[in-house]
């Protein structure tokens, strides 16, 4: 995982100059660093995000970048006011509202984050009993509702990742779920180093493409065709082929997506 991620950040920095005669594509996107996140400047930053601004700008457009929660983002891709989002596959809100590329440029892994001294989550049936700090606006590709419907598992939120550290820290949770990336971006303080984590489940980075768009599979196309031409050149990792998801813990629901 360290290796692709450096690989990604050498190959994506000195991106193409954007040429202002070009259609615009409107992307969204999220707080979730070092993946993608809005800067001091307010701008768009991140590995997904200057792979993004790469393919786009390879593809013929010019991208306009678009600073949104993640729920603000799901509205937005069901009615079609963003064109793309660099996010995750098997999303089950979206299942019928997107396309997603071909091209999965990112592995993305979700976690089970305790303090040292708790058990590491080895099957998912240990949450019974625990109480689960998950980070708000997040549904983990459907997982949260499972969680929630059970009534041996207790869910309690935190608004933002540093949040959700602080109260697995604080003991007001025995499990803080959240992505690996995110929480390792953040992990600067000494206390943190009482930190662990069992990895749940690994998913792809995609680019999902809003289907209120009458050209999502032009576009589809377009940013996947991109991506080769880029790979074959050196400009980006080589283009990992289509699969389903690495791992998956024990336990995992078998009817959420793969």
């Amino acid at each position: 995982m360290a290796t692709l991620v450096v690989g990604v950040a050498l190959m994506v920095t000195g991106g193409v100059q954007a040429d202002d005669s070009r259609p615009v594509l409107r992307i969204a996107y999220a707080e979730f660093p070092p993946i993608e996140y809005r800067d001091a400047d307010g701008e768009a930053a991140g590995l997904f995000i200057e792979l993004t601004r790469k393919v786009a700008e390879e593809a013929g457009y010019t991208p306009d970048f678009l600073y949104l929660p993640v729920g603000r983002i799901y509205l937005y891709m069901k009615t079609g006011e963003i064109d793309v989002w660099p996010g995750l596959t098997a999303i089950p809100s979206l299942r019928e509202e997107v396309l997603e590329s071909w091209v999965r440029p990112i592995p993305v892994q979700l976690s089970a984050w305790h303090v040292d001294g708790t058990p590491p989550l080895t099957h998912l049936d240990d949450l019974r009993g625990k109480t689960v700090i998950v980070i708000s606006g997040y549904t983990y590709g459907g997982l949260l509702q499972k969680l929630q419907s059970r009534e041996d598992v207790h869910i309690t939120e935190a608004p933002n990742h540093r949040a959700g550290v602080d109260m697995l820290k604080r003991q007001r949770g025995d499990y803080l779920l959240d992505y690996r990336q995110p929480v390792l971006d953040i992990l600067n303080q000494p206390s943190d180093r009482v930190l662990r984590h069992s990895e749940v489940r690994t998913r792809h980075g995609a680019w999902l493409y809003s289907l209120a768009n009458p050209r999502a599979s032009i576009l589809r196309e377009e940013f996947d065709d991109a991506y080769q031409r880029l790979a074959e050149r050196g400009e980006v990792p080589p283009a990992r082929e289509f699969e389903q998801g690495y791992f998956i813990i024990p336990g995992f629901p078998e009817d959420l997506p793969r």
